[in-house]
């Protein structure tokens, strides 16, 4: 864009807020190690009583929790690849994995939950014999892996999708082991044998729930579009509030991961502000506090500047 008498000022220094600890923190990736490990013994734990006892609601507590390993596999690799420095390709960095990683993971995921949902159908017209007492036990003991996976994601999980994402996954573990508990007492207590496959059923209708909801935020992301928790017309309007400021154009809100949120627009002053610097450092300190937008990069122009050429995007 050709601006004659256009002042760019980016003030980054001040307003970039510190990436969340974990980010450079090796704890994080240690954390997710052992959750794997912790996963890993539940599944095979779970499969092996699963498939001896007949019970669909453990063989898909199981597969849940292998998909679990799958996606704290795509986070450690995202988070490792979201570290490495901006190059003169990628010049906004790597940061932009975690949504791709979580988009791939929830298309393996739908896979494995048709086919459980699937089975659990087929079981229900005709339910198997199921030994209510070792499936209660065996939840138990998942549910105790599940929890304790939990708490170690839940300490590495502010501020970073990502990391959230997985210890979302071992919290609805942990939740559904508890569910799978339930169904043991009520099949000890009743003979209840349909509660197995609708347990089943239950926990792949609440999975492809979650994966409607991943899919739209990382698809959404990946398109640029504007940050679910910010308002563009609130931006516009508390912009348009600073002393000095007759119009904004050509704004554009995105992220390139939770922990980074950008904007950039064209500011159109009166014509007697002298001061430009004070403009964008109000602009900045407003947009960082109150929105959360870390990195801000805005164009600030005379307001006899009229149509700009080559501004026929402008928003």
């Amino acid at each position: 864009m050709v601006c004659p008498n256009a002042k760019t000022i980016r003030l980054i220094g001040k307003i970039t807020m510190t990436p969340a600890p974990h980010r450079n923190h090796p704890q994080s990736l240690r954390n997710l190690i052992f959750a794997m490990f912790i996963n890993g013994g539940i599944v095979t734990f779970e499969l092996i009583f699963g498939l001896m006892i007949q019970s669909m609601a453990l063989i898909s507590d199981a597969v849940h929790n292998l998909s679990d390993i799958a996606v704290m596999g795509l986070s450690y690799g995202a988070e490792k690849v979201a570290r490495r420095p901006a190059d003169e390709s990628k010049t906004y960095g790597y940061r932009k994995i975690e949504f791709i990683a979580a988009f791939v993971n929830c298309i393996v995921l739908s896979v494995v939950i048709a086919f459980i949902f699937w089975e659990a159908l087929k079981r229900l017209a005709a339910p198997p014999e199921i030994s209510g007492q070792i499936m209660f036990w065996v939840a138990v003991v998942a549910f105790v892996g599940n929890g304790t996976a939990t708490l170690l994601l839940h300490k590495i999980s502010t501020g970073n999708l990502n990391l959230k994402s997985a210890w979302l996954h071992s919290l609805q573990d942990a939740l559904f082991s508890l569910g799978v508990i339930g169904g043991a007492i009520l099949i000890m207590l009743f003979g209840w044998r349909f509660i197995d496959p609708v347990i089943s059923i239950v926990i792949c209708l609440v999975i492809a729930r979650e994966i409607y909801e991943i899919v739209r935020q990382t698809v959404n992301t990946l398109l640029d579009a504007v940050p679910p928790d910010i308002d563009f017309t609130a931006v516009r309007t508390d912009l348009l509030a600073i002393p000095a400021v007759e119009q904004v154009n050509d704004l554009h809100i995105w992220q390139t991961c939770s922990a980074l949120k950008l904007l950039s627009a064209h500011l159109l002053i009166k014509e007697d502000a002298s001061d430009s610097e004070t403009i964008i450092r109000t602009a900045q300190e407003m947009l960082v506090n109150k929105y959360g937008i870390n990195h801000a990069t805005l164009q600030l122009l005379p307001t006899s500047a009229g149509i700009m050429q080559h501004c026929s995007h402008c928003n």
